[in-house]
């Protein structure tokens, strides 16, 4: 019988070994699995690269994380915004590398990744310093700059429902990337609010299915073990 529900969230994160690379699903704080995200501080893994939208809110969820010194690299599109008071003070004093990505090349990046692309050209970047030491090229008379693949050991992600196979429904904009994150790790975990039971997800509703889902946490007040 196929049951990739975990009973707790030490569980869902365990394995994930120093020097791993972790994408982490969220917009800001929108759809940022953050009992995983705690679990993983707890877990203590460190040296990690970070896959992620922006670099921390605050001080909690991915904030947490960067805070704890584990965190060598991020990946990400929006490092800097009004409470990244934790970034900002790794980044000045040299104790985290940043790659700075915009928005819509990490995403095809990622896309790419769980798609199985090479790489591919993009025009977002050229003429720019984000575009030096890579390869360019011109198409149609319209300069583009090559960009790879971003793959990870692991993915960390949300959803609003997931069954006991790991396919996955999402609320709304709490989507964002988890949904290619999942396709670009070798191992997805997700957490969602509750387990339903095998048939409850209307299939045209699920984004995620359960091949790329490899554990799954219920951790929302519904939480529940279905059969």
């Amino acid at each position: 019988m196929i049951d990739k529900t975990v009973a707790s969230a030490a569980a869902a994160v365990a394995g994930i070994p120093d020097g791993a690379t972790v994408m982490i699903g969220g917009f800001g704080t929108a759809g940022q699995p953050a009992e995983l995200i705690d679990a993983l501080i707890a877990q203590g893994a460190r040296d990690l690269t970070i896959v992620n939208n922006n670099a921390g809110n605050g001080d909690t969820g991915l904030a947490a994380l960067l805070k704890t010194g584990r965190v060598r690299r991020i990946v990400c599109s929006f490092p800097r915004q009004a409470d990244s008071q934790v970034f900002d003070a790794l980044y000045r004093s040299g104790a985290l590398e940043l790659e700075l990505v915009p928005q819509g090349n990490l995403a095809e990046r990622i896309r790419a990744a769980g798609a199985g692309i090479g790489a591919f050209y993009t025009p977002t970047g050229y003429g720019t310093a984000l575009a030096e030491g890579k390869e360019t090229r011109l198409i149609d008379g319209r300069a583009y700059v090559l960009e790879y693949p971003l793959r990870a050991d692991y993915a960390l992600i949300k959803a609003r429902l997931g069954d006991r196979w790991g396919n996955l429904v999402y609320r709304k904009t709490a989507r964002n990337f988890g949904p290619i994150m999942a396709t670009a790790a070798t191992c997805t975990i997700a957490q969602v609010d509750a387990v339903v039971p095998l048939g409850e997800l209307d299939p045209e509703a699920v984004v995620t299915p359960g091949i790329f889902v490899q554990r799954v946490l219920a951790v929302g007040p519904a939480a529940q073990a279905a059969p």
